[in-house]
């Protein structure tokens, strides 16, 4: 009784999280009123949320069911690994790209629609994308050339780096080593560029005489950074704490909050925050129910 509980409350949420971020996406899409940078990339981020919920929700949800449902086959285990680590790494990037979106926005507004040109826009998305692919393709083929201890199958909540590196019969010292260095370059560094970006950020709201003008640079940046740092939290509470002090039952409840629980917060916090994707929505469901 109590599992089929947490099976339905994991699917409602993930269902929930795929309806709210496809709308997101195909509000955007169909809105001419919101064709620019800042929605673009983040119909992009919401993109990315149903993707790479994808990737750990079925598992997960099998594992809730049955252990033996969860289990997994090495190639198997090795290609959500992959997908894990380019959707979550390309997310923690478009998260810092968003940043700079804000930056240019409030601080060189005037300059805005040069500087955030949509080659520019387009290229940065992909870019972010690139990196991510470029990341998890080689730690994911550098830690399965590792020799396995167990079988061919793998009964795991879902494949995470950590978890399969400590079923390895050799050292791992080396892909701990290169963990560290992907996790510094997709939570760290992105973090930094955030955190300086709002410091710009603030200063120049800051100068804003009017409290309308306040308000409203306030409101657009309040839901990013409510998200980044839901995103940030969570990521560095598994990838930036020593491997020694690692704890699979801490890292399982973490991997249900950013798989479950912040796809599903991303966009209740933009459409509450955000007025013109609130007035977008309401004005599709008008033409929805008027068709």
């Amino acid at each position: 009784m109590f599992q089929t509980l947490i099976f339905v409350a994991f699917l409602v949420m993930y269902l929930v999280s795929i309806v709210g971020n496809g709308s997101i996406s195909l509000i955007i899409w169909s809105n001419h009123s919101l064709h620019t940078p800042m929605y673009f990339f983040l119909a992009s981020l919401a993109a990315l949320e149903i993707c790479y919920s994808s990737t750990i929700a079925p598992l997960t949800l099998a594992s809730v069911l049955s252990a033996e449902r969860a289990l997994i086959s090495l190639p198997g285990c090795g290609a959500q690994m992959f997908f894990f680590i380019f959707l979550g790494s390309a997310d923690c990037i478009l998260l810092a790209v968003m940043a700079y979106d804000r930056f240019v926005a409030i601080c060189h507004p005037l300059r805005y629609t040069l500087m955030m040109s949509w080659r520019l826009c387009v290229q940065l998305a992909l870019g972010s994308l690139a990196l991510g692919f470029i990341l998890a393709m080689q730690l994911t083929v550098l830690i399965f050339r590792l020799p396995f201890c167990r079988s061919q199958e793998i009964s795991l909540f879902y494949c995470d780096v950590l978890p399969v590196m400590r079923l390895a019969c050799a050292d791992t010292w080396v892909h701990e080593a290169t963990l560290l260095v992907v996790s510094l370059t997709v939570l760290t560094i992105p973090f930094l560029l955030i955190a300086l970006s709002y410091v710009f950020i603030m200063a120049a709201i800051l100068k804003i005489h009017s409290a309308e003008g306040r308000h409203k640079a306030f409101s657009t940046c309040s839901s990013h950074l409510t998200v980044v740092l839901l995103q940030y939290g969570c990521g560095s509470l598994i990838y930036l704490c020593p491997s020694s002090r690692y704890s699979p039952e801490r890292g399982q409840v973490v991997s249900v909050v950013y798989t479950f629980v912040t796809p599903v917060l991303n966009p209740l916090i933009y459409s509450m925050r955000n007025r013109e994707l609130t007035d977008a929505l309401k004005r599709t469901m008008m033409r929805f129910l008027l068709s």
